[in-house]
C-alpha cells in the first residue's frame, strides 16, 4: 500500500534536507529518500570535509612561519596525511549525524533506498529490504550531481581521482596533476601544495579560476605559482596512461607544444554531470544536457513535480541549493493554501561564489568585463591587503577587494575578492546587492577597526576616488 505525504524530497543534500525542514516547519507531511548518507556530497564527500582538510593545511602553513610571528617550533614539522584525513571525516560524520537529528526534531520520515519516479507525485524506494510505493502532493527531485570523468581516463580510485578519492587517498602523491582550475580544482591544488605535494594544474582556458573577475585570476595565479604550484593555461591533456606506479600524461601547452610527463597521481575537475539518469524524469521534465529545467520557484513542467540543486541549471554551489529549496517549500505551501508564505524568486546576481584556496577567493555579481559586455557605465574601486592595519598585524598582506558600481545610479553591480579570509568578508557585499545598496550607503557605513572589512570600505571609497589609506 502506498504511503501518501504532502511533500517528498528524493535527496538530502543541503537543498533537498532543507527543503524538507522548511516543508515541515510549514505544517506539511514531509518525507525524505536517500540511497546514501544523509547530507548528500555537501555534507559527507564535498564542502564540508574539504574545508577540514584546507584548514589543516592552512595551521601547518602557519606552523611553517612561525618564526614570522615571534614564535618557535621544537622538532620537525611534518603533514600526517593519515590524520588529517581521519580529522576531516570526524567532521563530515559529525554534521551527518547533525542532520538525522533534524529529520527527527522535524518529523521528518526518512526512507533509505534508490527512488525512482513512478509519476509527478509518486515514487518507488528500492533497498534490501525490498521496495516501497510512496506518494505526495507534491515531489522535490534534489539528486544532486557527480563529477565528470574524463572521456580516455575515468576515475579508477587509485591513480585517476575525483574529488571524492582525493578526500581518502591510498596514499600521499608525490607528484599531482590537477585537470581543471575551478574552485574544486584549485582547492585541491592548494592543499596538497601546502602539505609538500609537487602540483602542476592544466586549465584549458586561458586564465585559472575563469569564472571570477580577471584581474583576481591573474593575482591567484601569481600567487600560487610563488608558493610553488606549476600553472598551466591555455593548455590541454590529450591522454593519460595509467599504470601501476603512475600515469604518463600527454599535455599540449598553449604553443602548441605536446610533452609527456609522469605523474603520481591525477585529480580531475572538469565539471559535474547532474544525477537524472535512471530517475523516471524522462517524460515529467524538460531536460537539457541531462539538467532539469524549471521556473524561478523550481517547477517542472508536471503538475506537483519540483527540482532543485545540482541536478538543475547552475551555478552549482550548495547556498544556492538550500535557498531553492526553501523557495520551493514555501511555493508549494502557498500551493496548498497557506495564505501566510510569499516565496520569493532567487536572485541568480546576488549569489556568493567562494574558494578556499590560499589565498582565498571570493565575489558576487558581474566581473568587470560582465559590467563593460553589459553596456554599463562604470565606477571600479580597488584597495590592497598591504593597505590594511589587521592584514599586516595578521601577516596576511597578500590580496585586495574590487568593487565594481553602475556610475549613473550607484548600484553595487559585482565585488570581487582575493586574500585571507575573503569567504567571510564577502557576505557583506552580498547583503548590500540584495538590499540594492547604492555607494551613498556604503560610504555612509561606520566599519570597525581594526578589522579586515574596513578593506571593503576603502574599496568603495576608492571608486570615487575618495580612499584614506591609500
Amino acid at each position: 500500500m502506498s504511503e501518501a505525504y504532502d511533500v517528498i524530497v528524493l535527496g538530502s543534500g543541503p537543498g533537498g534536507y532543507v527543503a524538507a525542514i522548511r516543508a515541515s516547519q510549514l505544517g506539511l507531511k514531509t518525507a525524505i529518500v536517500e540511497r546514501e548518507l544523509l547530507g548528500g556530497i555537501c555534507l559527507n564527500w564535498g564542502c564540508i570535509p574539504t574545508k577540514a582538510m584546507l584548514r589543516s593545511a592552512e595551521v601547518f602553513h602557519q606552523m611553517q612561519h612561525a618564526s614570522d610571528y615571534g614564535l618557535s617550533v621544537a622538532g620537525e614539522i611534518e603533514a600526517d596525511l593519515a590524520a588529517i584525513v581521519k580529522r576531516s571525516r570526524g567532521v563530515a560524520k559529525q554534521l551527518n549525524q547533525g542532520v538525522t537529528h533534524l529529520m527527527k526534531k522535524n518529523k521528518i520520515t526518512v526512507h533509505m533506498g534508490e527512488g525512482v519516479l513512478t509519476g509527478p507525485t509518486s515514487l518507488t524506494v528500492t533497498s534490501d529490504k525490498g521496495e516501497e510505493q510512496l506518494s505526495a502532493k507534491h515531489i522535490i527531485v534534489a539528486t544532486g550531481a557527480r563529477a565528470r570523468d574524463l572521456p580516455f581516463a575515468p576515475a579508477d580510485g587509485k591513480r585517476v581521482w575525483t574529488y571524492r578519492h582525493a578526500m581518502t587517498p591510498p596514499e600521499k602523491p608525490t607528484k599531482l596533476l590537477v585537470i581543471g582550475s575551478g574552485a574544486i580544482g584549485i582547492e585541491f591544488a592548494s592543499f596538497y601544495n601546502d602539505i609538500g605535494v609537487d602540483v602542476t594544474v592544466v586549465e584549458m582556458l586561458d586564465r585559472i579560476v575563469p569564472v571570477e573577475d580577471a584581474d583576481v585570476s591573474t593575482f591567484l595565479e601569481k600567487s600560487l605559482s610563488k608558493q610553488g604550484i606549476t600553472i598551466m593555461t591555455g593548455a590541454g591533456v590529450e591522454d593519460l596512461k595509467v599504470g601501476d606506479k603512475g600515469v604518463t600524461a600527454t599535455i599540449k601547452d598553449k604553443a602548441g607544444k605536446v610533452e609527456t610527463t609522469e605523474y603520481s597521481h591525477v585529480i580531475t575537475a572538469i565539471g559535474i554531470v547532474p544525477n537524472t539518469e535512471n530517475t523516471g524524469l524522462e517524460d515529467l521534465a524538460d531536460m537539457d544536457r541531462g539538467f532539469i529545467q524549471i521556473d524561478d520557484y523550481g517547477r517542472t513542467k508536471s503538475a506537483g513535480l519540483w527540482a532543485i540543486g545540482d541536478c538543475t541549471p547552475g551555478p552549482w554551489l550548495a547556498h544556492k541549493a538550500s535557498h531553492e529549496g526553501v523557495t520551493a517549500a514555501e511555493a508549494i505551501a502557498q500551493e496548498l493554501g497557506n495564505s501566510e508564505v510569499h516565496p520569493h524568486a532567487l536572485d541568480r546576481s546576488s549569489i556568493p561564489g567562494c574558494t578556499y584556496c590560499h589565498p582565498q577567493v571570493a565575489s558576487v555579481g558581474m566581473t568587470e568585463a560582465k559590467a563593460k559586455e553589459a553596456g554599463y557605465e562604470l565606477k571600479v574601486g580597488n584597495f590592497p591587503f598591504i593597505g590594511n592595519g589587521k592584514a599586516i598585524a595578521l601577516g596576511e598582506a597578500e590580496g585586495f577587494i574590487k568593487t565594481v558600481f553602475d556610475a549613473k545610479t550607484g548600484e553595487l553591480l559585482g565585488a570581487h575578492m582575493v586574500g585571507a579570509e575573503v569567504t567571510e568578508l564577502i557576505q557583506g557585499y552580498t547583503v548590500g546587492k540584495t538590499l540594492e545598496t547604492t555607494e551613498a550607503e556604503l560610504m555612509q557605513t561606520v566599519f570597525a577597526h581594526p578589522t579586515l572589512s574596513e578593506m571593503m570600505h576603502e574599496s568603495v571609497l576608492d571608486a570615487y576616488g575618495k580612499a584614506i589609506h591609500i
